[in-house]
């Protein structure tokens, strides 16, 4: 086999991953959960092998270099430097190892798929994955489900299709449907595919509605609208997306105001004010408080990649007791993570990409005539992906899209397809690679696929140890053995040495005869986990438990003082504390403790319950009131 067959091999190679990755990920409950994204991985380590064979075989090796592609390898450098930087090494580990695998994939659709025939068979897959996923979601609609193949999710009434949450869901389609629309109007295809491709605009019309995700009903109104305003303004096109817009006004009304407006989900999601809109507002305007002052302490350089959680709960304000997860604003999120500095290089990166898309504009865009419609699939793939971008910024304002990474994939891909529209206004971002350039390209591509292999070989063993461990009892040896195995895989991950310290905890508690060397080893697990997660007030919290079930009372008041710190608005952590007073006989203390902890959480708090009326019986004893 000569080089040109193996360049070509290579190149098929490529794309085949691509394809398998934009299939697999959104239908395998988006990738979100760590045995997805390790296939995501791994499809990434053999995207980076085939493209360094093909770097050693092609003839004439060539990258396609847009301006925007120096603004994503600083990105790059900058994630390196903070994740070295993170005092929270595995959580920012995490992150790094996302932003490497996205980029990967964009630089690589980007220099191997970019020819017309290639990103139109891209596009039709997507537009089929997001089809048969409509087509799922409204299945679990009508037949009114609470499952996602073999899970079930957290919200009966919204379908999310092969998604975990609806509103993410509704994000993939909506970067989806204004690149199907484009397609239907100006693409240069043959009518049967025109037809197909209109029966799946309303397929996946119908998914986004059943989805009752008003943020995502926004970002593909967003997305409709730049596509059909940009091709009202076209002379050739002006009749057939005018009647476009009418239809989708007209139909989206009627069904909003004779369907939807009746259903049980849109009146409980919308009006309800202990689960609609109100409650919703609430809890992001909350999240985003917090994150702003979380933001206003690190402003240059951010908290650390993927830390935002592991932070906010030094920031919660009293009426939010639920995890953050994220700041649901990644343009909070980018700040609060990355800084300033971060932030600066994401801004000049999407001034490049619009300035690349100026330039482009005139090279793509159709020329208006007298007869004829002015038909254009290279136009139809550029504006569709510009639509589908204006969806995911609309959408990413209340929401953490780009974590969730089925989403971050078709972002990516999308802005891949973007960026090499520029091919068509200049020759200058095309570069040939000579010895020296080739062979650090080649060493680049090697040194990534030999961290992101290690990094598989770790997580894949932690992962699998984790679920073994899960299998066992709650709290007993095998799963300490099962836990310690899989940290001695990842040993910086602190809520396994966590758990570890509650398995011996329990273990200690439960076995008067092997209580000394278990609370022991639950200590130093608890000071391990402490240590590698610095922000995280658990670990003080148990520490203060064990050494309160010891006697040993005026040892353990420092570690519950170093956990109200940590979370000081934390009705879990105000519980313990009452409880430790309760135990130690200092009832006046207890009940003001247990008291603010009701305050932050007034249902489901059993530690109050439990404990309060034993408080107040105490004092009313003391008091004289009792006998």
């Amino acid at each position: 086999m000569n080089k040109d067959a193996w360049d070509e091999g290579c190149r098929r190679g490529i794309f085949g991953l691509v394809l398998t990755l934009l299939i697999f990920t959104p239908l395998a409950y988006a990738g979100v959960g760590l045995w997805e994204f390790l296939v995501v991985q791994a499809l990434t380590i053999g995207v980076m092998g085939l493209w360094a064979v093909r770097l050693c075989v092609s003839p004439k090796p060539q990258f396609l270099w847009p301006p925007v592609v120096w603004a994503v390898l600083v990105w790059v450098a900058y994630a390196i430097g903070r994740y070295l930087t993170a005092d929270v090494e595995y959580q920012a580990r995490l992150e790094l190892i996302q932003v490497l695998v996205f980029v990967v994939l964009f630089l690589a659709i980007l220099n191997h798929l970019y020819h017309q025939d290639l990103m139109q068979i891209i596009s039709y897959t997507l537009i089929s994955v997001a089809m048969a996923a409509s087509g799922y979601a409204v299945f679990q609609y009508l037949r009114h489900s609470t499952r996602v193949w073999a899970l079930a999710t957290r919200e009966a009434g919204r379908a999310s299709g092969p998604f975990l949450q609806p509103d993410h869901f509704c994000a993939f389609l909506a970067m989806i449907l204004p690149l199907v629309l484009s397609l239907l109007l100006v693409g240069r295809i043959k009518p049967l595919t025109r037809v197909l491709l209109g029966y799946s605009f309303l397929v996946i019309l119908g998914g986004v509605a059943v989805t009752f995700s008003r943020a995502g009903w926004a970002a593909a109104l967003a997305g409709l609208l730049l596509v059909l305003l940009v091709l009202i303004g076209h002379r050739n096109h002006r009749l057939a997306a005018g009647a476009c817009l009418a239809v989708l006004a007209a139909g989206g009304t009627w069904f909003v105001t004779h369907y939807l407006a009746a259903t049980a989900t849109f009146a409980q999601h919308i009006n309800n004010p202990h689960t609609g809109l109100n409650l919703d507002v609430f809890i992001r305007t909350k999240i985003w408080v917090a994150g702003w002052h979380m933001w206003r302490d690190h402003p240059w350089w951010g908290v650390g990649p993927g830390l935002f959680d592991v932070y906010f709960n030094a920031y919660r304000p009293q009426t939010m007791q639920l995890r953050a997860g994220w700041a649901h604003c990644d343009y909070l999120n980018l700040l609060t993570d990355w800084g300033l500095a971060g932030g600066l290089i994401a801004l000049t990166g999407v001034g490049l990409l619009l300035a690349g898309v100026a330039r482009t504009w005139g090279r793509v865009r159709p020329a208006e005539t007298d007869f004829g419609r002015s038909l254009s699939t290279r136009f139809a793939f550029f504006l569709g992906a510009l639509g589908g971008l204006a969806a995911l910024a609309v959408h990413c304002l209340v929401d953490f899209i780009l974590h969730v990474p089925a989403d971050a994939l078709v972002a990516v891909t999308l802005l891949a397809f973007l960026s090499s529209s520029l091919r068509f206004a200049t020759g200058r971002c095309w570069y040939n690679l000579r010895l020296p350039v080739k062979t650090a390209a080649t060493v680049v591509l090697a040194a990534g696929m030999g961290y992101l292999g290690w990094q598989e070989y770790r997580l894949g063993h932690e992962a699998a140890w984790l679920a073994r461990a899960n299998q066992i009892g709650r709290y007993s040896p095998a799963r300490a053995r099962a836990l310690q195995t899989a940290l001695a895989y990842e040993p910086m991950n602190s809520v396994t040495a966590y758990e570890l310290g509650e398995c011996h905890r329990v273990i200690g508690f439960e076995d008067p005869t092997n209580s000394p060397a278990s609370l022991d080893s639950a200590l130093r697990w608890y000071r391990r986990s402490a240590q590698l997660n610095p922000h995280w007030e658990l670990p003080w919290l148990r520490q203060g438990n064990t050494l309160d079930f010891l006697g040993q009372y005026d040892q353990a008041w420092p570690f519950y003082q170093e956990a109200d710190r940590l979370d000081p608005n934390g009705y879990y952590v105000a519980a313990n504390v009452g409880v430790h007073y309760l135990e130690e006989r200092n009832f006046t203390a207890a009940q003001i403790w247990l008291l603010r902890s009701r305050t932050l959480r007034y249902q489901d708090n059993s530690i109050v319950v439990q404990s309060l009326p034993v408080v107040e019986r105490e004092i009313a004893i003391d008091a004289g009131d009792l006998h």
